[in-house]
C-alpha cells in the first residue's frame, strides 16, 4: 500500500554510454513559457482510472515531463508513474491493473523541483491518518522556509518537490477530519495552488484565494469530475458544471459534495493568470468563466486598433496564436494565411547539426510557405516574446522566404518580470523586454515594425477588471509577497543584464 511502480527509461544510464550521452544531449526549445502542469480527479465511476488517463491526455499540454494515477480500490491507493507522455506511461495491462471508482492525476512540467521520477506526481504517501495522495498544479512562494521547519521538526522528504511540503503539512496536523486537516496546512502555505486530495473516503478539490490555477468542476453520468480544464471534460462526455471558485474547498464522498470555504476571502485580492487565456489554456476551454477561444480573438482584433499597418495578409506564430491572428485578419479585413506550417512531432531531437544547418531548432519546429510569402507585406502575429531568440529566427525564415515587409504583433504587453505561481519563465536579466526598449528589439527582430498588446487592450479582451488579474509578469506587482531566497531573485541579483547582438 502506498507504493509506486516507477519505471524510467534512458540510454545514459547504461553502461558504457555515458560518453555518448554527453555527445547527443537533447536540444531544448526554451525560448518560451512553459505551464507547471494540469490535474484530473474522479469519484464514483467504475473505471475511474481509465477516465482519468482521458482527461490527462487531454491536458497534455499543460506538462509533458512525467505522468502519474493513483486509484483507490478496497480501502487502498495504488499508483503508477513515469517520465513521458501519457499514452507512452499508461499501458493497456497497468491502466487495467488500477481498479477502483476513484481516481486523480497528474501531468507534469517541473519549475519547483527538478526534472526527475522523485518529482513526478500523484505524490502517495502513507502517513498516521493513512494513505494518501496529492496531486498539485501551481508554486508554493513559501516552501523553502516551510520545508526547513518540518525538516528540523523530524520531516523527511522524498523529493525536491514543493507540493510535498503540503503532504507535511496535513500529516502533522491533529485534526481528525482530512477536510480539516488540509485547511489548516493551506492557512500555513503561501502561493499558488489548485489541489487534488485523496483518501480512501474522500476525494477533495481546493483552489488558493487569489485563485492564480484553473480548476472546474463536473458531471458524468453521476459521477464527479474535476479538472485543471474544461477541455479535459468533453473527452470524457462529461458535463461542465461550474468553476471551483477561489478559495473553495469541495468534498467529495459517498454522502455527496460538500462546499467550504477556507481563508479570508475579502482580503485575499483576486489573481487570475492572465497568461492562461493569452497561451496557456486549451482553445476549447472555458476557464475563468471565459471562453478562451472568443477572448484570443478579443487580444487579435485589439492588436489591429491599436496597431494597424498596410498589408498583404496575416499569419500567425502556430498554434497558440492562431486564434489571435483569425481575429487580427477579421477586425483589419486582410486574409489569414497559414504562411509557417509546424511539424507538430518534434518531441525532442538528440542529435544537433554542425553550424552548416542554421537555426536548427526553429527550422525543425517551423518550416514557411513561400508561395504564399513571396513579395508579400505580412502581419505575424504571435502571442509573446520571451528572450526573442526564436523570434528572431522565425521572422529571418520569412524574410527568407521572400516576404517584402514583416510587422510583427504580439498579443500580450511586453514580459518583464519572472513568474512565480506556476509558470516556468526566464530570470529577469535574461527577458528581453526587462532592460530594451522597443525600438532595441525592433532591431533585434529586424522587422519593420512591432508592437505588443497594451495592459489596457489586454484586460478589455479579456471581459474583466484589471483587479481580477495577475498582471505581475507585466509589472512586477505581485498579488503575493515572495520569500527574500526565492532562487530567481538571488540569480537576478548575482547577474547582468542580457546584451543583444543586431
Amino acid at each position: 500500500m502506498g507504493k509506486y511502480r516507477e519505471h524510467l527509461s534512458s540510454a545514459a544510464g547504461d553502461k558504457g554510454s555515458s560518453r555518448t550521452a554527453r555527445r547527443c544531449q537533447p536540444v531544448r526549445e526554451t525560448d518560451f513559457m512553459k505551464h507547471e502542469c494540469g490535474i484530473f480527479g474522479v469519484f464514483g465511476h467504475p473505471e475511474a482510472a481509465k477516465i482519468t488517463y482521458l482527461g490527462l491526455y487531454a491536458l497534455q499540454h499543460r506538462g509533458q515531463e512525467s505522468a502519474g494515477i493513483v486509484s483507490c480500490h478496497e480501502g487502498r491507493l495504488h499508483g503508477h508513474r513515469e517520465m513521458g507522455l501519457v499514452y507512452d506511461v499508461f499501458k493497456k495491462e497497468i491502466l487495467d491493473s488500477l481498479h477502483g471508482e476513484m481516481a486523480i492525476g497528474h501531468v507534469r512540467y517541473s519549475t519547483a523541483g527538478s526534472s526527475l521520477l522523485k518529482n513526478a506526481q500523484p505524490i502517495l504517501v502513507d502517513c498516521v491518518r493513512g494513505p494518501l495522495a496529492i496531486a498539485h498544479n501551481g508554486n508554493l512562494v513559501n516552501a523553502r522556509v516551510l520545508r526547513t521547519d518540518l525538516e528540523n521538526r523530524g520531516s523527511i522528504f522524498q523529493s525536491t518537490s514543493d507540493s510535498e511540503v503540503i503532504v507535511h503539512l496535513v500529516a502533522r496536523s491533529r485534526k481528525q477530519e482530512l477536510d480539516a486537516a488540509l485547511t489548516e496546512a493551506l492557512r500555513q502555505v503561501k502561493g499558488a495552488y489548485s489541489l487534488l486530495l485523496m483518501d480512501t473516503k474522500n476525494l477533495i478539490a481546493v483552489r488558493d484565494a487569489h485563485g492564480f490555477r484553473p480548476l472546474c468542476l463536473g458531471m458524468l453520468k453521476g459521477s464527479f469530475v474535476v479538472a485543471s480544464e474544461s477541455c479535459a471534460f468533453d473527452i470524457v462526455d462529461a458535463k461542465f458544471v461550474r468553476d471551483i471558485e477561489p478559495g473553495e474547498m469541495v468534498v467529495i464522498n459517498r454522502s455527496g459534495l460538500h462546499s467550504y470555504h477556507i481563508g479570508n476571502l475579502k482580503s485575499a485580492r483576486r489573481g487570475l493568470c492572465i497568461f492562461e487565456l493569452i497561451y496557456f489554456a486549451r482553445p476549447d476551454s472555458v476557464i475563468f468563466g471565459r471562453d478562451v477561444d472568443r477572448v484570443r480573438h478579443n487580444l487579435g482584433a485589439a492588436l489591429y486598433r491599436e496597431a494597424p499597418v498596410p498589408a498583404d495578409l496575416v499569419l500567425p506564430v502556430p498554434d497558440s496564436s492562431n486564434a489571435a491572428a483569425v481575429g487580427y485578419s477579421h477586425e483589419s479585413g486582410l486574409p489569414f494565411e497559414m504562411g509557417l506550417i509546424r511539424n507538430h512531432y518534434v518531441g525532442r531531437t538528440f542529435i544537433e547539426p554542425s553550424q552548416t544547418i542554421r537555426d536548427f531548432g526553429a527550422k525543425i519546429k517551423y518550416n514557411p510557405l513561400q508561395t504564399a510569402l513571396r513579395g508579400k507585406r505580412v502581419v505575424v502575429v504571435d502571442d509573446s516574446i520571451v528572450r526573442g531568440t526564436t523570434s528572431r529566427k522565425i521572422v529571418k525564415m520569412i524574410r527568407n522566404a521572400g516576404a517584402k515587409e514583416i510587422h510583427m504583433r504580439i498579443s500580450s504587453p511586453p514580459i518583464t518580470h519572472p513568474c512565480f505561481y506556476g509558470i516556468d519563465t526566464p530570470t529577469r536579466k535574461e527577458l528581453i523586454a526587462s532592460t530594451h526598449t522597443l525600438e532595441e528589439i525592433r532591431k533585434y527582430l529586424r522587422v519593420d515594425s512591432l508592437h505588443y498588446l497594451s495592459r489596457e487592450g489586454l484586460v478589455t479582451a479579456a471581459g474583466g477588471e484589471r483587479s481580477e488579474f495577475c498582471l505581475a509578469c507585466f509589472s512586477g506587482k505581485y498579488p503575493v509577497s515572495l520569500a527574500v531566497d526565492f532562487d530567481k531573485f538571488y540569480h537576478d541579483r548575482k547577474q547582468g543584464a542580457m546584451t543583444l547582438k543586431v
